[in-house]
């Protein structure tokens, strides 16, 4: 199950579970859309995989299964892809 994490790790710009600015890569490495493409260029900064849209859990089945509340930042921002 995808963890949904609430922020952006370049920029920490908070993406809720409703958010339709997230983008994930297959490790759910988490970035909002002004980064992904303005600095990252559609790339993982971790891995170099894809970056996609987040896919949203239904609110309802966010009581049972909540997205986590763990927040991954970098400190210096993002430099781009791997």
């Amino acid at each position: 199950m995808l963890e949904l994490r609430p922020s952006c790790e370049c920029c920490d710009k908070d993406l809720p579970p409703e958010s339709t600015e997230a983008r994930i890569c297959s490790f759910e490495c988490t970035f909002c859309t002004d980064c992904t493409i303005d600095i990252l260029k559609g790339s993982c900064p971790n891995c170099g995989g894809e970056l996609v849209a987040r896919p949203r859990r239904p609110v309802e089945k966010l009581v049972n299964s909540p997205a986590t509340t763990e927040r991954v930042f970098k400190q210096g921002g993002c430099k781009g892809s791997a």
